[in-house]
């Protein structure tokens, strides 16, 4: 499962709902037939009846949801979808889901590894790989650039990174 959104608020009292996109491409929603809402504990599916747009949020409504009651508890619940309902990637992009936990290599040395990639802030320049060093458990922040990035492998298993200087101490 994949989060495309995270319900924000509702959106007037017919049970639409506003929802921050987690995707790079907020028309995605146009495409959506169905959702699964993760409230923690358990996945409920829904069926998306129809989609608009305001302020970069997408308003969602659900078949068979017409109140605001309905959905008021929703709030800040993820909005997820399978695998195969995914957008489909170009060459050389990845989800983030699956970088999550691959080994992290200087170019300098592919023997050794760096750390572990932890997680992945999206900061609206670029992304930057945080990265736990293997030796001293501290972070390293590596942004997902040109001249840092070399090779991401999800066969291998590995990320290998170029390290300006000032990246590591």
């Amino acid at each position: 499962m994949l989060r495309v959104g995270v319900i924000s608020n509702t959106h007037g009292i017919r049970g639409e709902v506003k929802v921050y996109p987690t995707t790079e491409d907020l028309n995605r929603f146009d495409y959506l037939k169905q959702v699964f809402l993760d409230n923690g504990k358990e996945l409920r599916e829904l069926e998306v009846e129809g989609v608009k747009y305001f302020k970069g949020m997408a308003i969602l409504k659900f078949k068979g949801i017409d109140s605001i009651n309905d959905v008021e508890r929703w709030k800040q619940f993820d909005l997820l979808v399978t695998r195969e309902n995914a957008i489909p990637l170009e060459e050389g992009e990845f989800y983030i889901y699956d970088i999550i936990g691959l080994q992290v290599y200087s170019d300098e040395d592919t023997d050794e590894p760096l750390g572990t990639l932890t997680e992945v802030l999206q900061t609206g320049a670029n992304d930057v790989y945080v990265v736990k060093r293997k030796k001293d458990n501290k972070e390293i922040l590596i942004p997902s650039i040109k001249d840092c990035k070399i090779d991401i492998s999800l066969e291998e298993k590995r990320v290998i990174v170029h390290l300006l200087p000032g990246l590591i101490d």
